[in-house]
């Protein structure tokens, strides 16, 4: 299930200091593959330093293009947001799963209005959403509110203006920097009272579809919250969150002792033991298991999997709805069994 192709690097392009955009050529054999809807990510999978890494990056490109693009934030001086930045150049190979992911705009007939709220690298997949609202129909509206430190420090600047200047009349940005006073942006972070400058100043007239929220969770919850005040229902709310708080306090109490776990990947079937208090992932690599996963955060969908028999619980959840709950759906990196036995399907999702 977890299949990655290799793919070529066509370019990187400096962003910010702090930032790239790559590049990957589609060859002809993987186009329908590579297929993807805006909003949407890629997963890759990089040795380094002797140790495997899988990183998800959103997809910032439109899915018009026969390549596809990604921007990447420099975290740190080691793991994989370093390599992109220091060390990836044209021409390199990198493996490549085929795109995933829930956050995405699908493309209709209807006029759509759709406002959008990022911070910093969430940037990335409203650039693919941003770019399919306003291509897919002639009378689409698409406003957006993008937070960061600087000008300098604002990921895809270039393009976004190189948009607000195609679509003059339908495409309108507030960039809101929060460390310096600058030309043409709001001052300070995405707040209540920016909310409300845009939505009841500035575009008292529009009526909203969507909203599309991405970048880190307390910006998300403000927003999302300030919305559900002013009575928008969850269904138009839609969120990616790009960094996860950790609540190791509000972690699920398990049973001591062990279950006894049998798991479905390609239609192959293994079984194990495994420690209750051990995340249901983790077990599964542990036992050299080809499982899909990414970001072992609980913030992408690479690991979903259904539970058929007995239960686990989550000790964080960012994607899955209630009704997928019910069903049985579980983040596998965020889970662990509660049953003396439980049966995990990779394949019913």
């Amino acid at each position: 299930m977890a299949n990655f192709h290799p793919l070529t690097v066509q370019s990187v392009k400096p962003l910010t200091p702090d930032a790239v955009a790559i590049t990957f050529s589609i060859p002809k054999e993987l186009i329908q593959t590579f297929i993807f809807s805006s909003g949407q990510y890629i997963t890759i999978k990089k040795e380094i330093k002797g140790k495997e890494l899988r990183r998800a990056y959103s997809i910032s490109s439109s899915p018009k293009l026969d390549t596809i693009t990604i921007g990447v934030k420099k975290v740190g001086n080691e793991g994989f947001s370093n390599y992109a930045n220091t060390k990836i150049k044209a021409g390199d190979i990198l493996e490549v799963m085929p795109p995933e992911g829930r956050f995405v705009f699908k493309p209709s007939n209807d006029t759509k209005n759709i406002i959008a709220f990022a911070a910093g690298s969430g940037i990335t997949p409203i650039m693919s959403i941003a770019n399919s609202v306003l291509s897919s129909n002639s009378t689409n509206k698409f406003i957006l509110v993008y937070g960061n430190k600087s000008y300098k420090d604002t990921m895809f600047y270039t393009d976004l203006v190189k948009l607000q200047l195609e679509y003059a009349n339908r495409f309108y940005i507030y960039f809101t920097n929060s460390q310096t006073k600058e030309d043409d942006a709001l001052f300070g972070r995405i707040d209540t009272s920016t909310l409300n400058y845009v939505l009841k100043e500035k575009h008292t007239n529009i009526s909203f579809d969507d909203y599309y929220l991405c970048g880190p969770e307390a910006m998300i919850n403000l927003v999302t919250d300030t919305l559900k005040e002013e009575g928008v229902s969850n269904d138009a709310i839609h969120f990616e969150l790009f960094t996860a708080t950790e609540i190791k306090e509000e972690l699920p109490q398990t049973d001591s002792g062990t279950s006894e776990v049998s798991v479905l990947v390609d239609d192959e079937e293994f079984s194990f033991s495994m420690d209750k208090k051990t995340i249901i992932l983790d077990a599964v690599l542990k036992e050299n298991i080809d499982a899909p996963y990414s970001c072992q955060g609980g913030v992408c969908s690479s690991c979903i999997a259904k539970v058929t028999e007995g239960k686990a619980e989550m000790s964080n959840n960012q994607i899955l709805t209630d009704s997928e709950i019910e069903e049985g759906l579980i983040l596998t990196c965020q889970a662990r069994p509660t049953t003396a036995s439980i049966k995990i399907d990779y394949d019913d999702v």
